[in-house]
């Protein structure tokens, strides 16, 4: 029965659900945490809020900054706005 409730404990959302921190992002893309505040201060990755000395990424929003990146830009495109 301990076994049970603990099963519910976890299924509970809380307020960091769907949010990765800098570093569970960096394990999951395979590159640095300061390759990510490298692409957090160009604008070039995914968006990024801090709360506090934490850095969060929403996930949804990572999915979709990696599907935008199956299509880059047109040669002479990059990096014009």
């Amino acid at each position: 029965m301990l076994q049970a409730h603990h099963e519910q404990d976890t299924a509970k959302p809380t307020v960091l659900s769907g949010w990765l921190t800098r570093g569970e992002l960096a394990a999951e893309l395979g590159v640095s945490v300061d390759t990510l505040g490298r692409w957090a201060a160009r604008g070039t990755g995914p968006k990024c809020v801090r709360a506090g000395r934490k850095v969060l990424y929403r996930r949804l929003l990572v999915q979709r900054w990696l599907e935008d990146q199956e299509n880059p830009p047109a040669p002479g495109k990059r990096g014009r706005k």
